[in-house]
């Protein structure tokens, strides 16, 4: 179904073989986004562990489940899943929460990126000014850690990597 949709760059993501069209994300949104892929891209290159993309790009992950998320991270040792679209999931997704897709975001996406494989998946809260990193054990996520503004969030999957949540929440 993704590879029969025209190129867009309107949030659309496939549901149980039904488009779900959510509204253009905000300018604080995008910039949170921006900060973050910034901040991982920088250090998966220095590091030569993989690729980064942010959104709009498509995660094919059965022919009715295609997601959008905000920023991706591919192992070297999954670049094969890199197309037209990424054909099955990533190691790494980064989603910024707005209201309009909290319980999206923190449920049915938590749940389908579990399923699938997804081996961390971050929430990142403007509202709550929290992130929090979930690392899959056994095929299941635990939370490693939720983190506040003044504090450091930290990954499992990429040792070292860490994001000071006040650079991702800045005002500048």
């Amino acid at each position: 179904m993704a590879a029969e949709l025209p190129e867009s760059n309107l949030p659309v993501e496939l549901w149980d073989g039904e488009l779900v069209m959510s509204p253009s994300p905000t300018f604080r949104h995008q910039k949170i986004v921006t900060r973050f892929y910034k901040i991982l891209d920088a250090w998966v290159e220095k590091h030569q562990l993989g690729e980064t993309a942010v959104a709009p790009l498509d995660m094919v992950l059965t022919e009715r489940r295609v997601t959008q998320p905000d920023v991706v991270f591919i192992s070297n040792e999954r670049l094969g899943i890199i197309d037209r679209h990424l054909k099955g999931a990533v190691d790494l997704v980064a989603e910024v929460i707005s209201p309009e897709s909290r319980r999206r975001d923190r449920i049915d996406k938590r749940d389908l990126y579990e399923q699938h494989g997804v081996r961390e998946y971050w929430l990142i809260d403007p509202e709550a000014g929290t992130v929090e990193v979930l690392h899959a054990e056994n095929g299941a996520y635990q939370l490693a850690g939720r983190w506040r503004h003044g504090e450091t969030a930290l990954s499992r999957l990429l040792d070292g990597f860490e994001v000071p949540v006040a650079e991702l929440f800045s005002e500048k």
